[in-house]
């Protein structure tokens, strides 16, 4: 077994996991893909994040990557040709506009326009996850014209900034596109009125069809149990970087949780600080299963908090 190979936990439904699919064919990468279940439990995801339950994480060796930013900058540093930046330009604020604004949307509209046929269990953990503890998909039911309306004018601003383009960053597929394919992905294949609604979008459709045409790389299947063993048998690469001026003011080796903003139900994550800069946060773990391994998240949009001195 290649303890450095990229080994990938998703399912195919997932619109977040097909963004990093789409990266991975633009890179040209051979990857192990793991199915996980839509739905918690995840003992064995769990055994590798120490609570995260999130789609997709990818695995290399004992280093663990949780959500799709963390995800994508790892690629690109660890794999950086060829490059998501084609052009020459670092994009990853625009992934607060699609990874925000836009999926809210998106899973909004799909989500209300599904409401009445929704297993239970699948709408409330989605429900939570994306509009916390308090939300009603009735209400996004009743309002679906606004919703679709809303990312009609987004689907605009897309086909707008491609224009002749072959793809968003001109002749080679990059970052922008990767963000904005898994929306599209998303309401197409999810949505019931979604080829209704992108049908006015010629271009972004001819665009579509480009990207679907990169695949997704080089992938075989396995077993949850093997990728638990590679993270046993595998030490973690990550290096100790902590900012010294970093705001929340933690030193490596403080014991500290990390866990998304907002209440979608996650647990912590707690361990062993490792890295925290302007872009990450990693925390070491150890457990009987998986051993020593290093759990990564991206700093945008991920609390650090620790023992109370520290606060």
């Amino acid at each position: 077994m290649n303890m450095s190979e990229i080994i990938y936990h998703h399912y195919p439904q997932s619109p977040v996991a097909e963004k990093v699919r789409v990266a991975l064919g633009i890179k040209k990468l051979s990857w192990r893909s793991v199915t996980i279940p839509r739905i918690p439990p995840k003992p064995e995801v769990i055994m590798l994040t120490g609570g995260y339950r999130r789609t997709p994480i990818m695995q290399i060796g004992a280093d663990v990557f949780c959500d799709s930013l963390c995800i994508l900058q790892a690629l690109e540093r660890i794999f950086p040709e060829p490059t998501l930046f084609p052009d020459g330009e670092p994009r990853w604020w625009t992934s607060l506009w699609t990874d925000k604004t836009l999926m809210d949307q998106a899973a909004a509209l799909v989500l209300g326009a599904e409401v009445e046929n929704l297993p239970p269990e699948f709408a409330a953990d989605r429900g939570r996850l994306y509009f916390g503890p308090h939300f009603d998909l009735h209400v996004f039911n009743r309002d679906l014209p606004h919703l679709a309306g809303q990312l009609r004018s987004h689907f605009a601003l897309m086909q707008e900034h491609l224009g002749p383009r072959q793809f968003m960053h001109g002749e080679r597929p990059g970052l922008v596109d990767v963000l904005c394919y898994y929306i599209v992905w998303f309401i197409r294949d999810r949505y019931r009125g979604g080829p209704n609604l992108l049908e006015e979008f010629a271009v972004l459709h001819e665009w579509e069809k480009r990207i679907a045409g990169i695949g997704h790389g080089h992938s075989s299947d396995m077993s949850a149990e093997e990728s638990l063993d590679a993270a046993l048998n595998a030490t973690p690469a990550a290096e100790t970087r902590v900012d010294s001026v970093d705001p929340v003011n933690f030193e490596s080796g403080d014991i500290v949780d990390v866990m998304p903003d907002g209440d979608g139900g996650d647990p912590p994550v707690r361990g062993e600080l490792v890295v925290l800069t302007h872009d990450c946060i990693a925390v070491r773990r150890l457990h009987e299963r998986v051993g020593e391994v290093v759990v990564h998240f991206p700093r945008i949009g991920y609390r650090v908090d620790g023992p109370a001195s520290k606060r």
